[in-house]
């Protein structure tokens, strides 16, 4: 089963997704739709090994959360930022999007946080969207881009965007950690947002680089889809020959393209050849590190995204040892 994808019941039992999924469509489980179907990565891991990891790793994350809240609430505090209320706003706001979630349509853990990441990144794609197009009306389209127009300037709702952003991942990591939506020993999701965090909220503290991070957040137009796939095979809808399927795909590819591929390596251009520019200090390192660690992380999920694409083609029944 090592690397194979399992379906979690609602009865804690898991199941080969292939088996499973047949089996309910079938309506020898009608009772359980695919809709509640919690799909995750297995690992070898004997059961105390993983339980063990899983506790350290559960334990790390927890206290770095707690270190950035504490964080977060000192700068309010003590050195009265009130404009970092809005990374609480959108933290409840979520929180909030959740809970109406789990109570109205579904309890379970997997399909309420995907439901609650889609909804981050189709407010996000809108706010970002907008704020350049906003930014543009008031002024030309290349002075948007100039070197200190991205570093020490701030495009109206800039802040708040990015404030709102980093609640929801401060949400979403609670989340994953409170029902384990995650996978390996050094699970990559939780070094994402973490990075992210840390990141952020330096930004946010020193009120810098806030525009070169909006212009980051595009990438949640492909975001979206990514989320809409995960919802959709949660439902039981897999048939790669349908119309909507083909067409989720191919605005699939193109977003992953243009606002991941594309979008970020303009932005790592951008970066390199301002270098020289840039005061003497952690702001370029920690962007240069930080575009590097998006790059990496775009790549595998390129090769990710291909391969999964290449499974979905295959006819389920010719292809029993699913792999995603």
């Amino acid at each position: 089963m090592e690397g194979e994808e399992v379906v979690w019941m609602p009865c804690g039992h898991g199941y080969h997704d292939g088996c499973i999924v047949k089996c309910i469509q079938s309506g020898k489980l009608s009772h359980f739709p695919p809709s509640i179907l919690v799909s995750q990565t297995a690992t070898a891991m004997p059961p105390t090994h993983q339980s063990s990891s899983a506790t350290k790793v559960s334990a790390f994350f927890s206290a770095t959360l707690l270190l950035w809240v504490i964080s977060v609430f000192f700068q309010i505090l003590f050195n009265k930022r009130r404009d970092l209320l809005y990374i609480f706003a959108g933290g409840c706001f979520y929180q909030f999007a959740n809970w109406v979630i789990r109570f109205s349509v579904s309890r379970d853990p997997l399909f309420v946080n995907t439901s609650v990441s889609l909804l981050h990144s189709a407010v996000t794609s809108v706010s970002v969207v907008f704020i350049l197009l906003n930014q543009w009306s008031l002024t030309s389209f290349k002075s948007m881009f100039e070197h200190k127009e991205l570093v020490e300037g701030t495009w109206p709702w800039a802040y708040q965007a990015l404030c709102f952003s980093c609640g929801y991942f401060a949400y979403d990591q609670q989340d994953m950690l409170q029902y384990r939506l995650y996978s390996g020993f050094i699970p990559s999701i939780l070094i994402h947002h973490l990075v992210l965090l840390i990141c952020f909220t330096l930004a946010l503290y020193r009120h810098i680089t806030i525009n070169y991070l909006i212009l980051t957040l595009i990438c949640e137009l492909h975001s979206v889809f990514l989320h809409v796939r995960k919802l959709r095979r949660m439902a039981g809808v897999r048939d790669a020959e349908s119309r909507v399927v083909k067409a989720e795909w191919i605005l699939n590819w193109i977003m992953f393209v243009f606002t991941r591929l594309v979008s970020h390596i303009l932005i790592t251009g951008k970066l390199i050849k301002d270098a020289s520019k840039f005061e003497k200090g952690i702001e370029w390192p920690l962007a240069m590190l930080g575009m590097a660690g998006m790059n990496l992380l775009n790549a595998f999920l390129g090769i990710d995204l291909f391969n999964a694409f290449k499974k979905e083609k295959k006819p389920q029944q010719n292809n029993p040892k699913r792999q995603e």
